[in-house]
């Protein structure tokens, strides 16, 4: 997924304290609060291009409809879990990854979504994996299997991460997650070693680790940043590889002889959610309902290049677009959804376990 809509978020207590600069953000905390804020929302965005489209779908035609104006701020996730901890909570909706969300959520830091008030969209028609009690999806990507087509020609890429593995009938170097990214490719792992989908979790990490102990001489870069990746198979420095379909998409438009292969693809949630000290609470709900209609998320969508979260976005998304989106027919129909509770809860035993392995 393109950096600017999901990073290396430090997602446990300790982790987030300590962080810096989350998901590409490395922006120092710079606006201020207005002293009259009654007409307005406050979002945290991931900034840059994603605001862009953002205030093109959502917040230029909300102010539209209510005369509330919406004003997207970056912050770390240093700086939310400082707000919260100081009771000085300067935001109203949070836009980030869903388990960044969930260890907010677990902090008691985040308000019921109000669904049982919802004008605009349908509470029923969210997908039932994204849409939680204290957060709901806004977008879905997928970690897909890259490969450059001058090496593999359409039709004879590596089908799923078993073929991936196999290092003697699809050479050449690789490219898998660091931990520095979110997670390092552990599903992928045990995939290749024959474990299926619905089993993957809970995950079997020292399975996982043996499976990329077998890859590692072919790994050129286990990479940390969207940007890296996408950069690493465009010039060729690696023919196959893990990488968030928006990344990958953008090179494959700009021309570049790429390829996606959909098999066994990871599907993931970029999430909204609302502080529980929101100065603006009852425009913050407003915001979310607005933003879940159908028509808003398909042009989002679209732009983004991502998966829309209501069912009836993808009756609205172009051939082109649906085929490609992540959390459609093709994408569910092969691919799982990234475990975020497994995640959260072992993430600082699998950041031990990674950095040991390295290190091996």
């Amino acid at each position: 997924m393109n950096d600017q809509t999901k990073g290396a978020f430090a997602l446990s207590r300790r982790r987030l304290l300590a962080a810096t600069a989350a998901g590409g953000l490395a922006a120092p905390w710079i606006w201020r609060r207005p002293a009259a804020a009654a007409g307005q929302v406050i979002i945290r965005t991931p900034g840059g291009a994603y605001d862009d489209i953002m205030r093109r779908h959502v917040y230029d035609p909300f102010t539209k409809a209510t005369g509330v104006q919406v004003t997207p701020v970056a912050a770390t996730s240093a700086k939310l879990l400082a707000m919260f901890k100081a009771k000085s909570v300067e935001l109203d909706v949070i836009d980030t990854g869903d388990g960044q969300l969930l260890t907010l959520e677990r902090m008691g830091a985040l308000a019921p979504i109000a669904y049982d008030s919802w004008k605009w969209s349908d509470p029923n028609d969210v997908v039932a994996e994204v849409k939680q009690a204290t957060r709901v999806g806004n977008f879905i990507y997928s970690t897909v299997l890259g490969y450059n087509k001058e090496s593999f020609p359409d039709g004879k890429q590596p089908k799923g991460w078993a073929q991936f593995w196999d290092v003697q009938r699809f050479p050449g170097p690789r490219m898998l997650t660091d931990m520095a990214a979110g997670a390092p490719s552990l599903e992928f792992a045990l995939l290749a070693d024959g474990v299926p989908r619905d089993k993957l979790y809970p995950i079997d990490l020292d399975r996982a680790l043996a499976m990329m102990t077998r890859i590692r001489p072919q790994i050129r870069k286990f990479w940390d940043t969207g940007a890296l990746s996408a950069q690493m198979l465009f010039d060729k420095e690696v023919v196959l590889g893990s990488i968030w379909n928006g990344r990958l998409q953008t090179v494959i438009d700009k021309g570049a002889p790429l390829g996606m292969e959909w098999q066994e693809n990871m599907i993931q949630v970029q999430a909204l959610a609302i502080f529980k000290d929101s100065p603006n609470m009852e425009n913050a709900q407003r915001l979310i309902d607005f933003q879940m209609q159908p028509q808003v998320q398909a042009g989002y969508s679209r732009d983004l290049m991502y998966g829309p979260t209501v069912k009836k976005a993808f009756n609205l998304l172009p051939k082109d677009a649906l085929d490609r989106a992540p959390g459609g027919p093709q994408s569910r129909e092969t691919g799982f959804y990234q475990n975020v509770i497994w995640w959260e809860d072992n993430r600082e035993r699998v950041n031990r376990a990674w950095s040991r392995w390295l290190l091996g």
